[in-house]
Protein backbone atom coordinates (compact mmCIF):
# COMPACT_ATOMS: atom_id res chain seq x y z
CA UNK A 1 0.00 0.00 0.00
CA UNK A 2 1.45 3.34 -1.07
CA UNK A 3 0.04 5.31 2.50
CA UNK A 4 2.00 2.50 4.49
CA UNK A 5 5.11 3.00 2.46
CA UNK A 6 4.91 6.56 2.79
CA UNK A 7 4.44 6.30 6.67
CA UNK A 8 7.25 4.00 6.49
CA UNK A 9 9.88 6.29 4.57
CA UNK A 10 9.28 9.23 6.46
CA UNK A 11 10.44 6.86 10.17
CA UNK A 12 13.30 5.73 8.37
CA UNK A 13 14.44 9.00 7.64
CA UNK A 14 13.40 10.57 11.39
CA UNK A 15 16.01 7.93 12.55
CA UNK A 16 18.76 8.60 9.91
CA UNK A 17 20.53 11.27 8.61
CA UNK A 18 20.39 9.78 4.89
CA UNK A 19 19.81 7.02 2.84
CA UNK A 20 20.30 6.41 -0.19
CA UNK A 21 17.07 5.97 -2.74
CA UNK A 22 18.65 2.22 -4.03
CA UNK A 23 18.78 1.67 -0.80
CA UNK A 24 14.96 2.36 -0.13
CA UNK A 25 14.05 1.37 -3.07
CA UNK A 26 15.45 -2.69 -2.12
CA UNK A 27 13.88 -2.65 1.75
CA UNK A 28 10.18 -1.55 0.22
CA UNK A 29 10.87 -4.13 -3.39
CA UNK A 30 9.76 -0.83 -5.19
CA UNK A 31 11.62 1.27 -8.71
CA UNK A 32 13.71 4.18 -7.29
CA UNK A 33 11.51 6.00 -9.61
CA UNK A 34 8.86 4.85 -7.65
CA UNK A 35 11.00 6.07 -4.39
CA UNK A 36 11.45 9.24 -6.02
CA UNK A 37 8.00 9.48 -6.55
CA UNK A 38 7.37 8.69 -2.92
CA UNK A 39 9.91 11.22 -1.53
CA UNK A 40 8.68 13.94 -3.93
CA UNK A 41 4.77 13.33 -2.32
CA UNK A 42 6.78 13.62 1.34
CA UNK A 43 7.63 16.58 0.25
CA UNK A 44 4.65 18.33 -0.87
CA UNK A 45 3.45 17.35 1.94
CA UNK A 46 4.87 19.47 3.64
CA UNK A 47 7.89 17.40 5.63
CA UNK A 48 10.82 19.01 4.17
CA UNK A 49 13.20 16.91 2.33
CA UNK A 50 17.09 17.73 1.90
CA UNK A 51 18.66 15.74 -0.95
CA UNK A 52 22.81 15.18 0.09
CA UNK A 53 24.65 14.50 -3.72
CA UNK A 54 27.61 12.50 -4.56
CA UNK A 55 28.49 8.75 -3.83
CA UNK A 56 27.44 8.15 -0.66
CA UNK A 57 24.96 10.79 -0.75
CA UNK A 58 20.88 10.48 -0.60
CA UNK A 59 17.62 11.83 0.91
CA UNK A 60 16.60 12.97 4.44
CA UNK A 61 14.47 15.28 6.54
CA UNK A 62 15.59 19.18 7.29
CA UNK A 63 17.65 18.67 10.79
CA UNK A 64 15.50 21.44 11.99
CA UNK A 65 12.20 19.64 11.08
CA UNK A 66 13.36 16.89 13.03
CA UNK A 67 13.71 18.42 16.39
CA UNK A 68 9.84 19.50 16.32
CA UNK A 69 8.66 15.95 16.76
CA UNK A 70 5.27 17.57 16.92
CA UNK A 71 4.50 17.30 12.99
CA UNK A 72 1.58 14.98 13.73
CA UNK A 73 -1.06 16.07 16.61
CA UNK A 74 -2.31 13.48 19.12
CA UNK A 75 -6.02 14.08 17.54
CA UNK A 76 -4.07 12.96 13.98
CA UNK A 77 -2.31 10.27 15.88
CA UNK A 78 -5.56 8.92 17.47
CA UNK A 79 -7.22 8.88 13.54
CA UNK A 80 -3.92 7.01 12.09
CA UNK A 81 -4.33 4.54 15.13
CA UNK A 82 -7.93 4.44 14.29
CA UNK A 83 -7.66 3.73 10.34
CA UNK A 84 -4.66 1.69 10.96
CA UNK A 85 -6.87 -0.81 13.16
CA UNK A 86 -9.90 -0.94 11.18
CA UNK A 87 -7.99 -2.00 8.33
CA UNK A 88 -6.02 -4.56 10.16
CA UNK A 89 -9.11 -6.57 11.45
CA UNK A 90 -10.27 -6.36 7.91
CA UNK A 91 -6.80 -7.59 5.81
CA UNK A 92 -4.48 -9.37 8.04
CA UNK A 93 -1.30 -8.33 6.91
CA UNK A 94 1.85 -7.91 8.79
CA UNK A 95 2.99 -4.93 6.97
CA UNK A 96 0.14 -2.94 8.75
CA UNK A 97 1.04 -4.52 11.66
CA UNK A 98 4.12 -2.99 11.49
CA UNK A 99 3.00 0.55 10.71
CA UNK A 100 0.55 0.32 13.63
CA UNK A 101 3.74 -0.48 15.21
CA UNK A 102 5.96 2.54 13.85
CA UNK A 103 2.87 4.89 14.26
CA UNK A 104 2.67 4.34 18.25
CA UNK A 105 6.64 4.79 18.53
CA UNK A 106 5.51 8.23 17.25
CA UNK A 107 3.59 8.91 21.29
CA UNK A 108 5.53 9.60 24.29
CA UNK A 109 5.27 6.81 26.46
CA UNK A 110 3.66 8.63 28.88
CA UNK A 111 0.43 9.41 26.31
CA UNK A 112 0.74 5.78 24.80
CA UNK A 113 -1.89 4.61 27.03
CA UNK A 114 -4.36 7.46 26.55
CA UNK A 115 -4.22 7.42 23.37
CA UNK A 116 -4.39 3.81 22.60
CA UNK A 117 -7.66 3.87 24.70
CA UNK A 118 -8.97 7.22 22.70
CA UNK A 119 -8.13 4.79 19.48
CA UNK A 120 -10.15 2.07 20.39
CA UNK A 121 -13.64 3.81 21.86
CA UNK A 122 -14.72 3.05 17.49
CA UNK A 123 -13.89 -0.28 16.09
CA UNK A 124 -14.48 -1.46 12.69
CA UNK A 125 -14.99 -5.17 12.39
CA UNK A 126 -17.59 -6.06 9.32
CA UNK A 127 -16.56 -9.98 10.16
CA UNK A 128 -19.52 -11.60 11.18
CA UNK A 129 -20.58 -13.24 14.45
CA UNK A 130 -21.24 -16.79 13.49
CA UNK A 131 -19.95 -18.77 10.68
CA UNK A 132 -17.07 -18.50 7.90
CA UNK A 133 -14.58 -15.30 9.11
CA UNK A 134 -12.55 -16.02 6.72
CA UNK A 135 -12.18 -13.92 3.35
CA UNK A 136 -12.52 -15.03 -0.09
CA UNK A 137 -9.58 -17.10 -0.57
CA UNK A 138 -9.15 -14.77 -4.28
CA UNK A 139 -8.58 -11.79 -2.39
CA UNK A 140 -4.59 -12.29 -2.16
CA UNK A 141 -4.57 -12.90 -5.35
CA UNK A 142 -6.84 -9.86 -6.46
CA UNK A 143 -4.52 -7.47 -4.02
CA UNK A 144 -1.27 -8.57 -6.07
CA UNK A 145 -2.54 -7.82 -9.23
CA UNK A 146 -3.67 -4.22 -8.13
CA UNK A 147 -0.36 -3.63 -6.90
CA UNK A 148 1.49 -4.76 -10.03
CA UNK A 149 -0.85 -3.91 -12.92
CA UNK A 150 -1.56 -7.51 -13.94
CA UNK A 151 -4.35 -8.58 -15.80
CA UNK A 152 -6.58 -11.00 -13.98
CA UNK A 153 -8.92 -14.27 -15.64
CA UNK A 154 -11.65 -15.30 -13.57
CA UNK A 155 -14.77 -17.34 -14.23
CA UNK A 156 -17.79 -15.32 -13.06
CA UNK A 157 -21.61 -16.32 -12.08
CA UNK A 158 -23.90 -13.85 -12.48
CA UNK A 159 -27.09 -13.46 -10.71
CA UNK A 160 -28.80 -14.56 -13.03
CA UNK A 161 -26.96 -17.73 -12.83
CA UNK A 162 -25.13 -17.39 -16.00
CA UNK A 163 -21.27 -18.00 -16.70
CA UNK A 164 -18.71 -16.68 -18.26
CA UNK A 165 -15.17 -16.68 -18.55
CA UNK A 166 -13.55 -12.91 -18.00
CA UNK A 167 -10.33 -11.41 -18.56
CA UNK A 168 -9.93 -7.86 -16.82
CA UNK A 169 -7.48 -4.73 -14.95
CA UNK A 170 -8.42 -4.51 -11.73
CA UNK A 171 -8.50 -1.06 -10.12
CA UNK A 172 -10.49 -0.91 -6.82
CA UNK A 173 -11.51 -3.44 -4.20
CA UNK A 174 -14.55 -2.28 -2.59
CA UNK A 175 -16.57 -3.25 0.63
CA UNK A 176 -20.27 -2.66 0.22
CA UNK A 177 -22.85 -4.15 2.63
CA UNK A 178 -20.06 -6.70 4.13
CA UNK A 179 -19.90 -7.90 0.53
CA UNK A 180 -16.30 -7.35 -1.12
CA UNK A 181 -16.60 -6.08 -4.97
CA UNK A 182 -13.92 -6.00 -7.53
CA UNK A 183 -14.14 -2.42 -9.95
CA UNK A 184 -12.40 -3.46 -12.80
CA UNK A 185 -11.80 -2.75 -16.69
CA UNK A 186 -13.82 -6.00 -18.70
CA UNK A 187 -12.11 -6.46 -21.84
CA UNK A 188 -14.93 -8.46 -23.41
CA UNK A 189 -17.56 -5.57 -22.30
CA UNK A 190 -14.93 -3.04 -23.16
CA UNK A 191 -16.43 -0.82 -20.22
CA UNK A 192 -16.02 -0.62 -16.08
CA UNK A 193 -18.01 -2.92 -14.45
CA UNK A 194 -18.34 -4.60 -11.11
CA UNK A 195 -17.88 -7.70 -10.00
CA UNK A 196 -19.01 -9.35 -6.25
CA UNK A 197 -15.82 -11.77 -4.92
CA UNK A 198 -18.11 -14.52 -4.12
CA UNK A 199 -19.21 -15.01 -7.58
CA UNK A 200 -15.48 -15.12 -8.93
CA UNK A 201 -14.04 -18.56 -9.16
CA UNK A 202 -10.82 -19.83 -10.79
CA UNK A 203 -9.21 -16.60 -10.26
CA UNK A 204 -5.34 -16.37 -12.09
CA UNK A 205 -3.25 -13.71 -12.42
CA UNK A 206 -1.72 -13.39 -16.07
CA UNK A 207 1.82 -12.07 -17.10
CA UNK A 208 0.60 -9.53 -18.55
CA UNK A 209 0.82 -5.96 -17.40
CA UNK A 210 -1.85 -3.10 -18.51
CA UNK A 211 -1.37 0.62 -18.66
CA UNK A 212 -3.70 2.07 -16.14
CA UNK A 213 -6.69 3.66 -17.95
CA UNK A 214 -7.80 7.45 -17.01
CA UNK A 215 -11.29 6.82 -15.19
CA UNK A 216 -12.84 9.16 -12.74
CA UNK A 217 -13.15 6.82 -9.19
CA UNK A 218 -16.54 8.69 -8.41
CA UNK A 219 -18.06 7.03 -11.42
CA UNK A 220 -17.59 4.21 -10.04
CA UNK A 221 -18.44 5.10 -6.63
CA UNK A 222 -21.82 3.75 -6.91
CA UNK A 223 -22.54 -0.51 -7.69
CA UNK A 224 -24.52 -0.44 -10.97
CA UNK A 225 -27.83 -1.83 -11.24
CA UNK A 226 -28.32 -2.57 -14.59
CA UNK A 227 -30.67 0.48 -15.64
CA UNK A 228 -33.13 -1.09 -13.20
CA UNK A 229 -35.24 1.65 -12.44
CA UNK A 230 -35.84 2.22 -8.07
CA UNK A 231 -39.73 3.02 -6.82
CA UNK A 232 -40.76 3.46 -3.39
CA UNK A 233 -43.31 1.16 -2.22
CA UNK A 234 -45.46 0.77 1.34
CA UNK A 235 -44.41 -1.42 4.14
CA UNK A 236 -46.03 -1.51 7.22
CA UNK A 237 -43.41 -2.64 9.59
CA UNK A 238 -42.76 -3.66 13.27
CA UNK A 239 -41.00 -1.16 15.53
CA UNK A 240 -38.35 -3.30 16.77
CA UNK A 241 -37.13 -2.80 12.99
CA UNK A 242 -36.46 1.21 13.21
CA UNK A 243 -32.84 1.21 13.52
CA UNK A 244 -32.96 -0.90 10.26
CA UNK A 245 -35.15 0.62 8.45
CA UNK A 246 -33.39 3.95 9.19
CA UNK A 247 -29.78 2.21 7.49
CA UNK A 248 -32.11 1.53 4.14
CA UNK A 249 -34.00 4.54 3.66
CA UNK A 250 -33.27 7.54 5.98
CA UNK A 251 -35.81 8.47 8.62
CA UNK A 252 -37.32 10.97 6.89
CA UNK A 253 -38.70 8.13 5.38
CA UNK A 254 -40.44 6.24 8.28
CA UNK A 255 -43.71 7.58 10.09
CA UNK A 256 -45.59 6.38 13.18
CA UNK A 257 -48.75 3.60 12.45
CA UNK A 258 -50.56 1.83 15.29
CA UNK A 259 -49.54 -0.53 17.75
CA UNK A 260 -45.59 -0.35 17.98
CA UNK A 261 -45.88 -0.19 14.07
CA UNK A 262 -44.23 2.14 11.35
CA UNK A 263 -45.04 2.86 7.70
CA UNK A 264 -42.01 2.91 5.67
CA UNK A 265 -41.61 4.89 1.81
CA UNK A 266 -39.05 1.92 0.80
CA UNK A 267 -36.35 2.26 -1.99
CA UNK A 268 -36.98 -0.90 -4.11
CA UNK A 269 -35.35 -2.78 -7.04
CA UNK A 270 -37.43 -5.28 -8.81
CA UNK A 271 -35.41 -8.20 -8.86
CA UNK A 272 -34.31 -10.73 -6.55
CA UNK A 273 -31.79 -9.23 -4.28
CA UNK A 274 -34.64 -6.86 -3.12
CA UNK A 275 -37.31 -9.46 -2.82
CA UNK A 276 -35.09 -11.42 -0.40
CA UNK A 277 -33.99 -8.52 1.98
CA UNK A 278 -38.10 -8.20 2.49
CA UNK A 279 -38.81 -11.71 2.89
CA UNK A 280 -35.44 -11.72 5.45
CA UNK A 281 -37.62 -9.43 7.26
CA UNK A 282 -40.11 -12.43 8.28
CA UNK A 283 -43.37 -11.67 9.95
CA UNK A 284 -41.70 -8.26 11.21
CA UNK A 285 -43.10 -7.02 7.46
CA UNK A 286 -45.68 -6.31 5.22
CA UNK A 287 -45.72 -4.64 1.87
CA UNK A 288 -49.35 -3.05 1.18
CA UNK A 289 -48.40 -1.21 -2.08
CA UNK A 290 -48.11 -1.27 -5.08
CA UNK A 291 -50.43 -4.27 -5.51
CA UNK A 292 -48.08 -5.89 -8.29
CA UNK A 293 -45.06 -6.37 -5.68
CA UNK A 294 -47.17 -7.35 -2.93
CA UNK A 295 -48.65 -10.00 -5.03
CA UNK A 296 -44.83 -10.98 -6.43
CA UNK A 297 -43.60 -11.49 -2.60
CA UNK A 298 -46.93 -13.53 -2.07
CA UNK A 299 -46.08 -15.82 -4.71
CA UNK A 300 -42.56 -16.32 -3.20
CA UNK A 301 -44.07 -16.75 0.00
CA UNK A 302 -46.12 -19.68 -1.57
CA UNK A 303 -43.72 -20.96 -3.25
CA UNK A 304 -41.58 -21.59 -0.28
CA UNK A 305 -44.57 -22.91 1.42
CA UNK A 306 -44.67 -25.77 -0.95
CA UNK A 307 -41.20 -26.76 -0.53
CA UNK A 308 -42.04 -26.85 3.72
CA UNK A 309 -45.30 -29.09 2.64
CA UNK A 310 -43.75 -31.57 0.78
Amino acid sequence: MKTDRLIAIIMLLLQHKKISASKLAEMFEVSTRTIYRDIEAINLAGIPIVTYPGANGGVGIMEEFKINNKFFTTSEIEKMLLGLGSISQIISNNELKNTLAKVKSLIPASNLRDIELKSNQISIDITPWIGNKNFHPNFEKIKEALNENKYISFDYLNNKGEKSKRKIEPYRLLLKEGYWYLQAYCTEKEDFRTFKLSRMSKVEILEENFIPRDFDFNALATIKNSGKKIIKIKLIVDELLRDRMIELCGEENIKPWKEKKLIVDFPFIDDEYSYNILLGFGDKCECIAPASIREKLIKKIEDLLKIYNK
